[in-house]
């Protein structure tokens, strides 16, 4: 254990003279030197700011420049994250069409003088990025009606930025920031023809990152619904570059997008709803829908088995269930253990859910939105059927766990998930088994969970937890067997004859960046000596 302890902190500092000595290396001349190779090259194609609509949250007010005193703004750092927010200008797509040209130049000119070398503050890898994307797809005030002196230092500046994040994607440890960094050089490579170099290099780095990072199916490692959807967006983006500059559109992107857009129908165009598994938070997809449809993508999945998630459905009511192995500890910065919890809509409204995904800016927050009590599944022992250990600011998987066997059954009246994982074998030497029946022509759910002893093991306590969206009513009935929850102008029943049913308060992390209180319902007991069989039913009333 002390042996373990050593080798960990001798990592640590390690790790922390490599970033002491990479601050020091680009904060040098050698460093300016080299990523001041700039050439000639002018500003050529010129992108059109609407293809990033999908990406960027316009203010239904549109702010004229003038307005803005940048000699202030630039000096107070206080809070972070709005200073890096200006540092990465995406706020020029905020701008109303009017405001002066001359003014949104002069305050990338003041940005220069104050930043034309390398520091740590403004130059961020991601921030970096979704500068140059924005100062050259605002070009009609960043760049034209401009001299040509002004022109000059904009043409040596996007060139010497973009030979910054060439040299620093391999560094980048954060797999989005690393796509929105391939954006930014292809779009460099595109807008100026500097021997197609930056054009192959972002090509090639954005190959080598998806390789990486997605499966057979092309849906990412991580099983992160809102990871692929953001890799999606980025992926269009790049293809529109592509057609709009008259750049022939490499087979790689074509077929990636192909991909994405499966995974796009499949999780959102058939459920209409944002699925509260492993990451993922309430977005508004109805608007990158249409943006879709404006640009002709059209896709269609009609599997029920994908990327670790099962879902069946008609036009009334859809059934989604996680019935996918956790990832490797390398992709799990945002998985949740929620193994076999599941999610049931009814007429567009969410009958049973999960809680949604707390980020690492709370700690016990995000290890509590990790844990498997904040899904609708088996605890055991108050234990996650997953270990987390805590590394830097994440939480990432210690010990995940395998999906043992999968079943699935589609029929118009009879539909059937059944799944079997490890998550409890090591400690508990038992398997959670779930099976949950739908019976359309009664509108009636019937779930079996089962937990299997593979040794004979001390007895323990266990939960199984079905929570609600916030606002949704419960009341027990007189008899405590069962729950009513009203569900809009829809009225459904819970039931469980053989062990008690309760009503518990809890926390819902579903809207991003905020937490509510919700309700739950839960059903508890002690395990016996070989399996244990637990029956419920939800039934429309």
């Amino acid at each position: 254990m002390l042996l373990n302890g050593f080798f960990r902190t001798l990592k640590d500092l390690i790790s922390l003279i490599n970033e002491k000595t990479k601050s020091i290396y680009k904060n040098s001349s050698l460093y300016e030197k080299k990523i001041s190779k700039t050439s000639d090259a002018k500003f050529h194609y010129k992108p059109s700011p609407y293809l990033l609509s999908s990406i960027i949250n316009y203010q239904n007010k549109k702010y004229k420049i003038d307005e803005f005193n940048f000699n202030e703004i630039w000096d107070n750092k206080s809070e972070i994250k709005k200073y890096k927010k200006l540092n990465n200008f995406f706020w020029f797509f905020s701008l109303d069409l009017k405001s002066s040209k001359k003014s949104a130049q002069e305050i990338i000119l003041n940005w220069i003088n104050r930043n034309s070398r390398y520091n740590r503050e403004n130059w961020e890898f991601d921030t970096t990025a979704k500068r140059i994307i924005s100062w050259l797809s605002n070009h009609h005030l960043s760049y034209n009606e401009s001299n040509e002196e002004y022109r000059s230092v904009f043409d040596y500046m996007i060139q010497k930025q973009t030979n910054h994040l060439i040299n620093e994607i391999k560094n980048s440890k954060n797999l989005e920031n690393k796509i929105i960094g391939c954006s930014a050089i292809i779009l460099s490579g595109l807008c100026y023809k500097i021997d197609k170099n930056y054009l192959n290099l972002g090509l090639n780095f954005l190959k080598k990152i998806t390789k990486y990072s997605l499966d057979n199916q092309g849906f990412t490692k991580s099983r992160n619904i809102k990871q692929q959807i953001f890799y999606f967006k980025y992926f269009i983006l790049i293809k529109e570059w592509f057609k709009e500059s008259q750049v022939e559109i490499p087979e790689h992107i074509e077929e990636t997008i192909y991909y994405f857009g499966q995974a796009y129908a499949y999780f959102w165009q058939n459920t209409q709803t944002n699925l509260l598994f492993n990451g993922n938070n309430i977005s508004n997809y109805e608007e990158f829908d249409n943006y879709l449809k404006r640009l002709g993508y059209r896709f269609r999945n009609d599997d029920k088995n994908f990327g670790g998630y099962t879902i069946l459905r008609d036009k009334k009511i859809c059934l989604v269930m996680d019935t996918g192995s956790s990832p490797d500890f390398k992709y799990s910065q945002n998985y949740q253990s929620g193994a076999l919890s599941f999610e049931i809509i009814s007429n567009g409204k969410k009958l049973i859910s999960n809680c949604g995904y707390c980020k690492k800016e709370n700690q016990k927050l995000n290890q509590l939105s990790k844990s498997s009590a904040n899904h609708s599944t088996l605890v055991i022992d108050d234990n996650s059927s997953c270990k987390f250990l805590k590394k830097k600011n994440d939480w990432i998987l210690r010990s995940g766990l395998k999906i043992i066997q999968k079943d699935t059954k589609f029929e118009k009246n009879y539909w059937k998930i059944s799944a079997t994982h490890d998550g409890y074998l090591k400690k508990y030497n038992s398997m959670h088994e779930r099976n949950i029946e739908f019976y359309p022509d009664q509108m009636k759910f019937i779930g079996i969970d089962k937990i299997i002893k593979k040794k004979t093991s001390k007895n323990y306590k266990f939960e199984i937890r079905f929570h609600l969206e916030p606002n949704i009513k419960l009341m027990k009935t007189q008899d405590n067997k069962s729950i009513l929850i009203e569900l809009g102008e829809e009225g459904w029943k819970f039931t469980c004859d053989n062990y008690e049913i309760n009503i518990d308060n809890g926390l819902y992390f579903g809207n991003k960046n905020s937490y509510i209180e919700n309700q739950n319902i839960f059903i508890s007991g002690i395990s016996n000596d070989n399996e244990e069989i637990i029956q419920w039913e939800i039934k429309k009333i």
